[in-house]
C-alpha cells in the first residue's frame, strides 16, 4: 500500500480538498475527498503495460504489450518494475510549491509466459503464482535506476528530477524552509532544494537509509531525525554500488539552523 495524502489543490482554478497517491503501477491518482470522484490520473515515471486511464471508470486501459500476455505465450518488456514507480516509502507534499514529493524507481522487467503444457501439471501443494514467468530485471544504461522527483499531482510531469545510481528506498521530507530530506541506500542523508533538486547538504551515515526522516521542535528549536540501517527486497539485487554498504541500525537526529 503506497501512502495517501490529505492537501488542498488547485484544480481547473479552484481550491479541491483531495486525496493523492503515487501508485507502484506507475500512475499518479488524484480523487475529490469529499465524493471519491477522480480528477487525475497521469503517468509519473515510465509505464508500458497501460496506456492510460480511463477517466469515466477509473480503470487502466491496457497497452498492446499487455494485451498480447492476456491473450497467450508472448515475451515483453514491462514499466515499471515488480516494486513499482514507488513503493511503500512515503511521499510529501508541499503547500508552498503545489509539488508533491516522490523517490521513483526507473527500472523494468521481461516477462515472458510459457506454454500451458508447460505448468498443467502442477501438483497439491505446488507453488503457483497463478501465471508461470521469466524475469529479469532490466536496468537502463546509462540512466539513474532511480530518481527523487518534484511532481505536479495534476498532470505527473516532473518540475525536476535529481538521478541516482541507486534508488532511494526512504521516504521524503519536506518543510516550509524550502527544503526536502530523504535518504539513500549508500548511507547519505541529505537536504534538496524544493524549487530546484539541488543537493545542498549531505552527511554520510553507517549503513543505507530506508527509514522515514521526521521533524520535531523542542524549545523553539528545529530538529531532523532519521534512522540508519540498510535492508528491504532490493538490498538483495546485484547492484554494484550496495557491495560494500555495512548492516546495522543507528538513530541520527541534526539541528536546523536559521540562516
Amino acid at each position: 500500500m503506497n501512502a495517501l495524502i490529505l492537501a488542498d489543490v488547485n484544480v481547473a482554478g479552484a481550491s479541491r480538498k483531495v486525496v493523492m497517491q503515487a501508485s507502484r503501477n506507475g500512475f499518479f491518482y488524484v480523487l475529490d475527498r469529499a465524493n471519491g470522484k477522480l480528477l487525475a490520473a497521469n503517468k509519473y515515471v515510465k509505464v508500458t503495460w497501460a496506456d492510460k486511464v480511463d477517466m469515466a471508470t477509473g480503470r487502466p486501459v491496457w497497452s498492446e504489450d499487455t494485451k498480447k500476455i492476456i491473450n497467450g505465450v508472448a515475451k515483453i518488456q514491462s514499466w515499471p518494475f515488480i516494486s513499482g514507480g514507488t513503493n511503500w516509502f512515503p511521499m510529501s507534499f508541499s503547500p508552498m510549491t503545489g509539488l508533491a514529493y516522490v523517490n521513483t524507481f526507473n527500472m523494468g522487467v521481461e516477462y515472458e509466459t510459457l506454454p500451458v503444457d508447460q505448468v498443467k501439471n502442477l501438483k497439491e501443494g505446488d507453488r503457483s503464482g497463478g501465471v508461470t514467468v521469466r524475469q529479469r530485471t532490466l536496468y537502463p544504461d546509462p540512466d539513474p535506476r532511480g530518481y527523487l522527483k518534484a511532481i505536479d499531482p495534476m498532470t505527473g510531469a516532473a518540475k525536476w528530477q535529481t538521478g541516482f545510481k541507486s534508488p532511494n528506498y526512504s521516504g521524503t521530507l519536506v518543510t516550509a524552509g524550502g527544503l526536502v530530506f530523504t535518504g539513500e541506500l549508500t548511507g547519505e542523508f541529505i537536504a534538496v532544494d524544493a524549487d530546484t533538486g539541488k543537493i545542498l547538504w549531505q552527511f554520510q551515515t553507517p549503513s543505507g537509509i530506508i527509514g522515514q526522516p521526521v521533524t520535531w521542535e523542542r524549545n523553539g528549536q528545529q530538529y531532523v531525525t532519521v534512522t540508519s540501517g540498510i535492508g528491504g527486497v532490493y538490498a538483495r539485487q546485484p547492484d554494484p554500488n550496495l557491495t560494500h554498504v555495512p548492516h546495522g541500525g543507528s538513530l541520527w537526529t541534526f539541528k536546523l539552523l536559521q540562516q
